[in-house]
């Protein structure tokens, strides 16, 4: 529902910080009080006069019709400002773009899907994308849902927005080893059926919120029957979950199928768990060769130590592949498991030091949010 101003400049009360719409053309006011609609915000539509200087800087993106660039060439300078012309013909609408100081010339219904994201990212606060990072398994039980985990649990003890994704629906439910299976919000079928881009702040809202884990949400399965995602719904919920910032972690199944590999297709970094055992790095070195199909940064986590004393170094070196640290064995950590105890949450154990490291190095410092500790 949008609340247009119509021939006005100003409102009683506080103006919200959305969208503002400066147009008299009723034809193009239609066409972007709807996209705005579309994307979930309130625009403020003002069609005669020159807005007051704090709705024109308050406003989170400024789309102004070709008929008013005139008078809004005189404001002052700010990010986030859109013209919108008429006339794919007319050179001039360049010139007036330079002297309005807006980013982009935009002409519908061409632009209309570009111009739907970045209203709606306008709308969701959209800053830098989240740092994404898949998590496998060089063979099975090498422990990749575990470090999935862990790496979750570490960046929300540090007040980082982070959205952990359960991407191997044979893998029994993060949820269960983060202790939050009973926990209310929706699962992965509720949301096999996404298409099209899916609001990161509802999103958020509705997954399951994990007891003690802060800024953590878990996209994981229930325990039903649903074996498969579409790839159309991995890319839309990812997406949406990048938007918001911080992180995103992704558990990734060692076979990739179609929602899988579209996961690391959004990842910036895999890390590839491989127990320090020959037989394990042999069945590592196919895993990757199907990664890096995908995805260039491939690391790998080695689990020492193993029966012959293989170096970390060689195990790493023998897959073509950064060493991006070594796991020790953790006392308790399986008992910790089987009682809903998350892992990681032990700040002195091996699993949160390797994940506060890595940590580190990929994340850019960022101000921690608000119900980070725990």
């Amino acid at each position: 529902m949008t609340k247009p101003i119509t021939d006005r400049a100003t409102t009683d009360g506080p103006e919200p910080a959305g969208p503002l719409v400066l147009t008299g053309d009723d034809g193009l006011a239609e066409q972007l009080l709807r996209i705005c609609a579309a994307a979930g915000t309130d625009p403020r539509l003002i069609r005669g006069a020159p807005p007051p200087r704090e709705l024109w800087e308050g406003a989170s993106l400024v789309l102004v019709g070709d008929d008013r660039s005139g008078q809004c060439a005189g404001l002052p300078r700010r990010p986030g400002v859109l013209l919108l012309g008429t006339d794919l013909d007319d050179a001039g609408v360049w010139v007036r773009a330079v002297q309005l100081g807006a980013e982009h010339v935009l002409f519908l219904p061409d632009a209309e899907a570009w111009l739907l994201d970045r209203v709606a990212d306008a709308a969701e606060g959209g800053g830098a994308p989240a740092r994404t990072v898949a998590v496998l398994g060089g063979r099975g039980g090498a422990g990749a849902s575990t470090l999935a985990c862990a790496l979750a649990v570490t960046a929300a003890r540090r007040g980082l927005r982070t959205v952990l994704v359960d991407g191997d629906p044979l893998g029994g439910g993060l949820d269960i080893l983060l202790g939050g299976e009973t926990a209310a919000g929706l699962r992965w079928p509720d949301l096999a059926g996404s298409r099209g881009r899916v609001n990161g702040a509802e999103l958020t809202r509705a997954l399951p919120a994990l007891k003690r884990l802060g800024t953590l949400s878990c996209l994981s399965w229930d325990r039903g029957d649903t074996l498969a995602v579409p790839p159309e719904a991995m890319r839309s919920v990812l997406a949406a979950a990048r938007r918001r910032g911080g992180l995103v972690v992704v558990d990734v199944p060692r076979r990739l199928d179609p929602a899988a590999g579209q996961a690391l297709e959004q990842s910036d970094t895999a890390l590839l768990v491989v127990p320090a055992e020959l037989r394990a790095v042999a069945a590592a070195d196919r895993v990757a060769a199907s990664v890096r199909m995908r995805l260039d940064d491939l690391r790998a986590v080695v689990r020492s130590p193993g029966p012959l004393g293989l170096p970390a170094h060689r195990v790493a070196r023998g897959l073509r592949m950064q060493l991006a640290g070594v796991l020790e064995p953790e006392p308790g950590l399986a008992v910790d498991l089987e009682q809903g105890v998350p892992p990681g949450i032990r700040e002195g154990g091996p699993l949160a030091r390797f994940c506060g490291a890595f940590l580190d190095e990929v994340l850019p410092p960022v101000p921690a949010v608000e119900g980070g500790v725990f």
